[in-house]
């Protein structure tokens, strides 16, 4: 660790060439001068923070200053690690993720405002996807509204939800950062631990910034990666994305949408109609994420060698991970449960948009395949994400558990195949993903038959002979009725 509290050393003395070495100085961003105060490497692909370009905010806020002016600059940036809503810095996280944004994606697409007709082509495709629908499963349209975003639009709608993902994981950090110091200097350093840990807040809020903000420039819908992430009843699509996705497919675009509108519309049914669904995903996320390990030496070495000089090592030390799964029985037993239950999901959604969409569409089968191979590769967005938090929201089962449910589907017919959602005890599990035709064969509990048995037994309960009062069943003298 070095001499200086978290590596940071002194101001450098003036240079002995007078004003041609300053001017020469804050030109090169030698030493700790005005052009990267903290450090903040620049994004990949984005500008992000401390790199060059108008819109980056640091570089706004510092890059034109002249030492004197540095105090204030300090203070400004006291100001913004002084957040104290969580672990993350969610402001800094949407502020990061709108700039990436209209920056646009790596092809140049530009975000723009969704005009009328693009509004009205999104509704008639989720209206007449959930009537496709109708026939493909028992479970009716959770879609109470169909709404065309663009992209800045999908990155407010859903940090919501990206922050209960998160929050779990950075919590960890936070408190990790804390912990690097010797226990006889954290009572001397307690400002500068609180300091560190809204710095944590302030790089986790720049990463997920800007890992949502290439994932918006990816997804066609709110429920791309498996998850819930938009408002309840609102089925959402991107048409710059949706159109950016058929480009290269050969299929005409109206085809496109309303493919892309049933997948979205079926995770709808499945989310508004499972009650107990959506926090049984977030939970096995929670209970994964609690498993992390941070690895602390890694931690260590970065805070204690913090070198101003370096912009990049911040940056670097999140992108190449701090997190590894403990390899112990409840993470791989969390970790089983996350991606079986992201793949029941998917799955169940692939086999009822197939079903929908075969009979009516020409392209679906090459859509379809499409749509697996891009969630089983998954974007650069979804890789940051995996890299960040130690977890990858892809379904790994995609295909052998869509067969599962076409396979419950034949066997049962639709109703008996939805049935299964009733209660995540009657759901099949990894283990029921290696032997379908077992599990498919294999009698299930009713539940509503149990409940009914359960209720008559309560009532048999009720029905004992009361000593106080004539057995109606006998006759007078004892006997019962049917002894003669």
């Amino acid at each position: 660790m070095s001499d200086t509290p978290f590596g940071f050393g002194l101001p450098p003395e003036e240079p002995d060439d007078g004003d041609e070495g300053k001017k020469k100085d804050q030109q090169s961003g030698g030493g700790q001068g005005p052009a990267n105060p903290f450090g903040f490497g620049g994004l990949p692909g984005a500008g992000g923070l401390g790199g060059p370009g108008a819109d980056n905010p640091l570089a706004a806020m510092f890059g034109s200053l002249n030492p004197t002016d540095l105090g204030a600059a300090f203070q400004q940036l006291g100001q913004m690690l002084s957040y104290e809503g969580g672990p993350v810095n969610w402001d800094m996280a949407k502020q990061i993720a709108r700039q990436t944004v209209a920056q646009g994606t790596s092809d140049g697409t530009k975000d723009a405002s969704v005009g009328p007709a693009e509004r009205k082509a999104v509704e008639e495709a989720v209206r007449l996807a959930d009537l496709w629908l109708d026939d493909a499963t028992s479970l009716p349209s959770g879609s109470a509204s169909a709404v065309a975003w663009s992209r800045a639009e999908w990155v407010e709608a859903t940090l919501p939800a990206w922050q209960e993902l998160v929050d779990p994981v950075a919590e960890r950090v936070g408190a990790a950062m804390g912990d690097v110091l010797p226990e006889e200097m954290q009572a001397m350093a307690g400002p500068l631990i609180g300091m560190m840990r809204s710095m944590g807040g302030a790089m986790f809020g720049t990463q997920i910034g800007q890992a949502v903000g290439v994932l918006a420039g990816e997804v066609v819908g709110s429920t791309d990666i498996g998850l819930p992430l938009g408002p309840a009843g609102k089925a959402a699509l991107l048409p710059a994305n949706v159109e950016a996705f058929g480009k290269d497919l050969g299929v005409p675009l109206d085809e496109v949408r309303l493919y892309l509108a049933l997948r979205e519309a079926a995770h709808q049914r499945l989310f508004a109609h499972v009650p107990w669904l959506r926090s049984h995903l977030f939970g096995a996320v929670d209970g994964y994420a609690r498993g992390i390990k941070v690895d602390t030496a890694k931690l260590e070495d970065v805070v204690g060698q913090f070198d101003p000089q370096n912009p990049e090592q911040l940056q670097d030390a999140l992108q190449q991970g701090m997190f590894q799964p403990e390899d112990t029985p409840e993470q791989k037993a969390a970790l089983a449960r996350l991606e079986t239950a992201l793949a029941l999901v998917e799955g169940w959604v692939d086999a009822v948009v197939h079903s929908a969409a075969k009979p009516r569409l020409s392209s679906a089968d090459a859509l379809r395949e499409t749509l697996r191979r891009r969630r089983a590769t998954g974007g650069p967005a979804e890789q940051t994400f995996a890299t960040l938090i130690g977890l990858e929201l892809r379904p790994r089962r995609l295909r052998d558990a869509s067969r599962l449910w076409a396979s419950l589907t034949d066997a049962r017919g639709v109703d008996g195949r939805d049935g299964l959602w009733a209660h995540p005890d009657m759901l099949p599990t990894a283990t029921d993903l290696d032997d379908p035709d077992g599990f498919v064969h294999r009698e299930q509990l009713d539940f509503s038959e149990l409940d009914k048995m359960l209720g008559e037994a309560a009532g048999s309960s009720t029905d004992k002979p009361d000593p106080h009062k004539p057995d109606l069943r006998k006759d007078d003298d004892g006997k019962d009725d049917d002894t003669e």
